[in-house]
């Protein structure tokens, strides 16, 4: 039986009188790579935020990794675990590339292991591997606020993997992206998967994206899961197709 590395069971949120989220069911495997999708006001985003700590729920619980962190502060979740990438810029724009990540990897320096090996005492070894593994080597000297939009993509990934993460969520990976840069960012998403067992969970709007690199579709309505399964499954369910599909003309 395959593990869970997350479940979540029964999580509401409430904004005033607004529910952002309804009593929730979601478990992902460990190792898995799965999207959530689901028109403006869905409420993934609410949901994201309630599994990294920047909301507390008003009912239901977040296991983790066989924890209980139900309201837990973000930086608990976080030393976790569970990064969260590309919502809200984590990158220093006067810094390099190389000082941004090995920033990152400073803050993580109190464990002694990696996911990509042993580091040293001064954290260059693991900076270096992981600018190298997201393809930002030959931009190791560059400030990051010059930076294409890919690039800068790319560089809010390596910050997120810094923190040593077993989950990592992944919010739009390709906006505003050209078609080369969506193709290699979701590469290293997969590769990043596939080689390294990272659980991945991302939400995007780009429905080629979502089809070709999910493992398992979650459809979001309303605040309420309303479809869940493999993407061939999602792409046939006629609700889906009514709620949000047939927009992106699947």
């Amino acid at each position: 039986m395959t593990q869970k590395i997350l479940d979540v069971a029964g999580l509401s949120k409430h904004f005033g009188g607004v529910e952002a989220t309804h009593d929730v069911d979601f478990e992902i495997a460990r190792g898995a790579q799965e999207a959530i999708i689901g028109p403006n006001g869905a409420g993934k985003s609410t949901f994201f935020n309630l599994l990294t700590g920047y909301h507390r729920p008003d009912s239901g619980t977040i296991v983790f990794d066989g924890v209980d962190v139900t309201g837990w502060a973000p930086h608990r979740i976080a030393k976790a675990g569970v990064s969260r990438a590309f919502q809200v810029s984590t990158i220093f724009h006067a810094m390099t590339v190389f000082e941004n990540v090995r920033t990152a990897v400073h803050a993580q320096m109190g464990k002694s292991l990696s996911l990509f090996g042993r580091a040293n005492r001064v954290g260059i070894e693991e900076t270096e591997r992981i600018v190298d593994l997201c393809g930002l080597a030959d931009r190791r000297d560059t400030i990051a606020g010059e930076l294409p939009q890919g690039d800068k993509k790319r560089l809010e990934f390596a910050i997120a993997l810094a923190g040593e993460p077993k989950l990592v969520l992944l919010d739009e990976p390709t906006a505003g992206m050209s078609q080369e840069e969506t193709l290699e960012t979701m590469a290293l998403v997969d590769r990043l998967n596939a080689e390294f067992g990272l659980t991945i969970l991302f939400t995007e709007h780009d429905m080629s994206v979502v089809f070709n690199h999910a493992h398992r579709v979650t459809l979001m309505h309303r605040g309420q899961v309303i479809v869940q399964g493999t993407p061939a499954e999602v792409r046939a369910n006629e609700t889906a197709q009514k709620i949000y599909l047939g927009e992106h003309h699947l």
